[in-house]
């Protein structure tokens, strides 16, 4: 009898959930279980020197088994990136609640049994890895967009768009005199067609997992955007980066020339182009 009422209950929680069914306009309901930008306030910039002509073997095994391993610990895999400057370069970004969720993260994901299986192919790929900025959103509203998961039925091509990261190395204790120096040029980029997807700065804090290194020679302030296309990041964004670039430089508050790094979406990528 206890069988029948289970199964019974069974039955009824089937069968009363015809909204569970597969939607013929996934895009909607997946915007509505994506985090805002101001969960995640600690922002890991990683880019990593893989083995020569192994790029794409290395993008594919991450891109497999790891994005939804970070998301079900409660970090996320903001997008991952090929560097067009730099061939053997790939790049990520992740994101954590906190500092203590960082932690707990990634003991549990580097202690897990999804890094064990694969961390042995991973690593043999990876020339270096410690070059990792640990940052901030600037204020509340200009985290890292989260973006949906790429959808595997709709997106047969993958990923698409341009990523821009526009990097700014500091002089000590000036990141909100050059955010306010700064904030013409950032506008400036939006207006020519830009989506901007974050301002970072660097997160004054002390590493909580050292077993991943990260750097300590900031601060730095870093401007992500997106760009539908080459013909727009090529006519407007990078004539208006060069000229950002050498007026900011007057300002006096940057100690190094300000990087511009282009990256194409790896095909997995949540940070890509998308209609409004």
């Amino acid at each position: 009898m206890r069988r029948l009422i289970v199964g019974l209950i069974l039955g009824l929680a089937i069968n009363v959930a015809p909204s569970a069914q597969i939607s013929t306009n996934t895009e909607p309901i997946a915007m509505k279980n994506i985090s805002h930008p101001n969960d995640f306030q600690v922002i890991e910039l990683r880019r990593y020197q893989i083995k020569p002509g192994r790029r794409a073997d290395f993008a594919a095994y991450f891109e497999s088994y790891f994005p939804e391993a970070f998301q079900q610990l409660g970090a996320i895999a903001f997008g991952q990136f090929f560097e067009r400057k730099n061939v053997e370069a790939f790049t990520w970004l992740r994101g954590f609640k906190n500092m203590d969720a960082r932690a707990v993260a990634n003991a549990a994901f580097y202690y897990g049994a999804v890094w064990k299986e694969h961390r042995t192919t991973l690593n043999d790929l990876i020339v270096d890895s410690d070059n990792v900025l640990l940052l901030r959103p600037l204020d509340p509203d200009s985290g890292v967009t989260v973006l949906p998961a790429v959808d595997p039925v709709r997106e047969l091509e993958g990923a698409g768009g341009v990523v821009v990261a526009q990097i700014f190395a500091l002089k000590p204790g000036s990141v909100e005199r050059f955010a306010q120096q700064a904030a013409a040029s950032f506008a400036g980029y939006r207006e020519a067609g830009m989506r901007q997807a974050g301002v970072l700065a660097t997160l004054d804090a002390g590493n909580n997992f050292p077993q991943l290194p990260v750097r300590t020679d900031g601060p730095y302030l870093v401007w992500l955007g997106l760009a539908q296309d080459n013909q727009l990041l090529e006519s407007k964004f990078s004539p208006l980066a060069e000229r950002a670039a050498k007026e900011l430089a007057a300002g006096g508050l940057l100690r190094a020339e300000p990087e511009t790094v282009i990256l194409d979406p790896a095909r997995r990528s949540r940070l890509r182009w998308l209609p409004q």
